[in-house]
Parts: C-alpha cells; sequence; structure tokens
C-alpha cells in the first residue's frame, strides 16, 4: 500500500483499507474454524480448534467495533467469505486432522505476512504524521496470536498431513487473493 506520493492513499483511507480487509479476513477465519468444528468438533481436535475460534471471535469484535466507530464500510464479500470460509475449513477436516492444522498453518502465516505488511505501512503513516496508535496495537497483538495458531497446528502434526506443500500453497494464494479482493470490494 503506497502513501505520501501523488494519487496515493490518504492516511485515512489507508487505516479505513486496513480496518475492512482485517475485519473480512477475522471474519473468514471464524468461519474456517466453524467449519472444522463441524467435522472434527467431537474429536481429538475439538478443544484445540475451539481455543482458536475463540480467540479469532475476539478478533473479529474488535474489527467489527472498529468499523461501526469509525464508519468503514465493510467488505461486500462478507456473503461469499461466509461460504468459503466454512467449506475450507469442513473440506480440509474432511481430509483429516493434519490437514485442516494445515490449513491453520497456511491460513495463519498468510495473515503473518499481511499483518507485517500493515505494520510497515503504519510505520509510513506515523512518519507522515498520522499516527494509529490503537490500530497499530490491534494489528501487533493479534498477529502475535494468529503466529500462535500457526504453532499450534504445527505441533499438532500439519506438515505430516498428505501433500501438504500443495495444500498450502493452494490455500496461501487464496488468501493472498482474498486479501486484494477485500481492500477494495
Amino acid at each position: 500500500m503506497s502513501i505520501g506520493l501523488p494519487g496515493d492513499l490518504t492516511a485515512a483511507q489507508a487505516a479505513e483499507r486496513m480496518i475492512r480487509v482485517d475485519h473480512a479476513g477475522e471474519y473468514g477465519a471464524t468461519r474456517i474454524y466453524a467449519g472444522q468444528l463441524a467435522v472434527l468438533g467431537r474429536g481429538g481436535k475439538g478443544d484445540v480448534i475451539r481455543h482458536m475460534q475463540a480467540q479469532e471471535q475476539l478478533h473479529l469484535r474488535t474489527f467489527t467495533d472498529m468499523i461501526a466507530d469509525r464508519r468503514v464500510r465493510p467488505t461486500a464479500m462478507l456473503p461469499l467469505w461466509h461460504l468459503a470460509g466454512f467449506a475450507l475449513g469442513a473440506v480440509t477436516a474432511a481430509l483429516g486432522e493434519r490437514a485442516a492444522m494445515a490449513c491453520t498453518v497456511a491460513v495463519e502465516e498468510a495473515i503473518d505476512d499481511h499483518y507485517t505488511t500493515q505494520l510497515g505501512t503504519l510505520d509510513d503513516l506515523q512518519a507522515l504524521g498520522s499516527d494509529e496508535p490503537v490500530l497499530r496495537q490491534t494489528v501487533q497483538q493479534f498477529r502475535a496470536e494468529e503466529l500462535e495458531h500457526r504453532d499450534i497446528g504445527l505441533q499438532q502434526g500439519a506438515e505430516q498431513a498428505p501433500g501438504y506443500r500443495l495444500l498450502s500453497r493452494v490455500i496461501k494464494a487464496g488468501c493472498r487473493a482474498a486479501i486484494a479482493i477485500s481492500e477494495r470490494v
């Protein structure tokens, strides 16, 4: 996200775009975990998935509040992310516990990249005199929790899922596409 040149987003527009996409991402994450729980909720991974889902629900509430407080237009893609998130969670869970954890790892690695980029943009905004301390603190905290989810997925055998590398690449590509779309639509 470019800031500070003619034709670039204003600081306010950049912050709105971050909030819109982060709200969409946290919404999608809650749907992924709902799909995983629909398949694996009564099994051995149910409590682990519920723990991660509870954190994602808190993330979603936080960004939902920011959407309302700042009057940011949410993405028009939420109905699609509702279905796609649940389907991704349910399909990977149907492939097995390790595939569900591989999904978690791939999503959280994509989100880590996304949040890291956002922190760089927030640095740019700060250098231009537009500080966003609440947004920065939120992104930093949620990034740490997303990395915790990644680590949980790795500890739960994600890398032993059949076709792990391919599955990971496909999910990350989907996440990057969803991020780009949600920022703008």
